[in-house]
């Protein structure tokens, strides 16, 4: 209706999730950077999550657009299914014509992915799941899915699938009886609403896309678009579709903010009073505290004589026996020691807080410098605006974990990390820990080295970190019972070391029971969850423990064997 109007081929609004509409914030190349970096590499799970209407299922499209002709890509988009289910549907995306009675038969469905996915594997190509919606998975299912990640050869996975759901899948995942799942997840990333700036520029794209050749917001449009909307991608579209329709219809060829808020006003079926309405308030509030204060003032000199006369009165009343003999030489002294009692103590100006920091540096708390920082520590090199920070550390032989966790947790794979943290406006930021004590942590803020309490940290970080370590070999992945190979002969010799083993000790590449009994003890001993499979947490808090003392740790590297041994 108001495409001719506009100037414009197309509606630029539209919730479909069109791939070429596709706005690149800095969260959302990190986003697809992880998919793709996902797609490339073999084994585990990603796990893309982020609020109704962040942009999950567009940064899909795009994944899907980007995806290496190598890589053949299965898509679920409703996953409230059974188990059988589930697999019947894997199976028809893969094109393996299995017969719809075979949803019962979940050992039949996985003998025919297996095959499939050697053949697969043999002539090179990559089979990756995309489940979309995935927290709608019931844990059955789930565990369906972890057991599909056994499907390998020797070297690596034969199935890499990737989890996008909303927030309520990182809670599921985090249960006690799917944490053998949670384990195998090698990457997490959480898609935050835009901000005021991405709003502004994620606007004026879409409409650039659509054919527009001049700016039809205008400032304070696009100022009340991101107050309306608070940077959700999805509510943007509805309510500048809206905007755009309402400008139409009064003949306006821009949209200023009030259109914009009565049209949000429609799409939320209430009144929104203007953002100067609470500003308005307050400066009456102020007013009448003001006037307030200016009648008391009028007053305050009368009150202060009558107080003056009575207490005149009071002491001629005194009886004279009481009274001192001389009044005059006592007075002063008396009064010297009241006045510098009164007198407060020098003080100097407070150091800034954590939350000051961060408003204070946001300029240097993006993703480039603190990748830059960590990687530094590491003695490696950051090139900002190439690829993205893991897969840089990937060419320098180092490996990124991605979770959502605790300081507990870091402190026991006493690694540096960069933590996701967010200062007094809501506005995300990235930060690197450097060092963590009993009470206190060292953080670089941008340029800025501070040491901060661990309870004004866990004020502003809310779980997300990723921190590096250095693997002895290119093949990672969990390892567990009856497994063989080179990487169960590396842990089964660091175990022995950990241990203080003899000289002797077996160095068989066969994961038995012995085996297990060793890293049960080595879990137990760190606080890892005692199951006998050396998972990535596992294999990077042994990496920490056994780390040269040049190696970048959080906490000292003798320390660190002394809890361990005192455990």
């Amino acid at each position: 209706m108001y495409l001719a109007f506009f100037g414009i081929a197309e509606k630029p609004f539209a919730i479909t999730p069109d791939p070429r509409y596709l706005y690149l914030s800095a969260r959302h190349a990190d986003a697809l950077a992880h998919l793709v970096y996902g797609i490339n590499e073999a084994g585990g799970f990603i796990q893309l999550t982020g609020e109704v209407g962040t942009g999950k299922t567009t940064t899909i499209r795009s994944l899907l657009a980007r995806a290496p002709k190598n890589a053949e890509i299965a898509l679920i988009l409703n996953p409230r299914l059974s188990p059988g289910e589930f697999l019947l549907a894997l199976c028809e995306e893969l094109g393996l014509g299995a017969d719809d009675s075979s949803a019962n038969n979940t050992k039949e469905l996985v003998d025919l992915l297996n095959r499939y996915l050697l053949r697969a594997h043999a002539q090179g190509r990559r089979v990756v799941l995309i489940v979309d919606e995935a927290q709608n998975l019931a844990p059955e299912v789930l565990e369906h899915i972890r057991l599909l990640t056994n499907l390998e050869t020797e070297t690596q996975k034969l199935l890499q699938i990737i989890l996008i759901g909303q927030p309520e899948l990182r809670k599921l995942l985090a249960r006690e009886d799917l944490r053998q799942l949670a384990q195998r997840i090698t990457g997490r990333y959480h898609l935050d609403p835009l901000s005021r700036q991405e709003t502004a520029a994620y606007v004026r794209h879409r409409m650039r896309v659509a054919g527009a050749t001049a700016d039809v917001f205008t400032r304070g449009g696009l100022r009340e678009v991101y107050n309306v909307s608070r940077g959700i991608p999805r509510v943007i579209n509805i309510i500048c579709d809206r905007a755009l329709l309402g400008a139409y219809t009064q003949d306006l060829h821009q949209v200023p903010g009030p259109l914009v808020r009565r049209a949000a006003a429609e799409v939320f079926d209430q009144e929104l009073s203007p953002r100067w309405m609470p500003l308005l308030i307050g400066s009456m509030a102020v007013a009448v505290l003001v006037g307030s204060a200016a009648l008391l003032w009028r007053f305050a000199p009368a009150r202060m004589a009558a107080g003056s006369a009575g207490t005149t009165v009071a002491t001629t009343t005194l009886p004279a026996a009481t009274a001192p003999a001389s009044t005059a030489p006592t007075a002063e002294p008396s009064a010297t020691p009241a006045v510098a009692a009164a007198q407060p103590p020098a003080t100097t100006a407070p150091l800034p807080t954590f939350g000051q920091l961060l408003a204070m540096n946001r300029s240097s708390t993006d993703p480039d410098t603190a990748f830059a920082q960590l990687l530094g520590l590491w003695q490696a090199t950051y090139s900002p605006g190439t690829t993205d920070g893991c897969t840089q550390a990937l060419a320098q032989g180092l490996r990124c974990l991605m979770q959502r966790g605790s300081l507990a947790q870091l402190r026991m794979l006493n690694r540096p990390a960069i933590l996701m943290v967010s200062d007094d406006a809501g506005t995300a930021s990235q930060v690197v820990l450097r060092a963590l004590g009993d009470n206190t942590a060292q953080v670089q803020i941008g340029s800025q080295s501070a040491t901060i309490s661990v309870a004004e940290l866990t004020r502003y970080w809310f779980g997300d970190f990723v921190l590096l370590w250095r693997p002895g070999g290119k093949d990672i992945r969990d390892l567990s019972a009856g497994m063989r190979g080179a990487p169960v002969r590396q842990l089964r010799e660091q175990l022995n070391r950990w241990s203080g083993g003899s000289s002797n000790a077996s160095t068989s590449d066969e994961y038995d029971g012995s085996l297990v009994q060793l890293v049960e003890q080595f879990q137990r001993a760190n606080r890892l969850t005692v199951d006998g499979i050396a998972g990535i947490e596992t294999q990077v808090a042994l990496d920490a423990v056994l780390a040269a003392p040049d190696s970048p740790l959080l906490q000292p590297h003798a320390a660190q064997q002394a809890s361990t041994r005192g455990s």
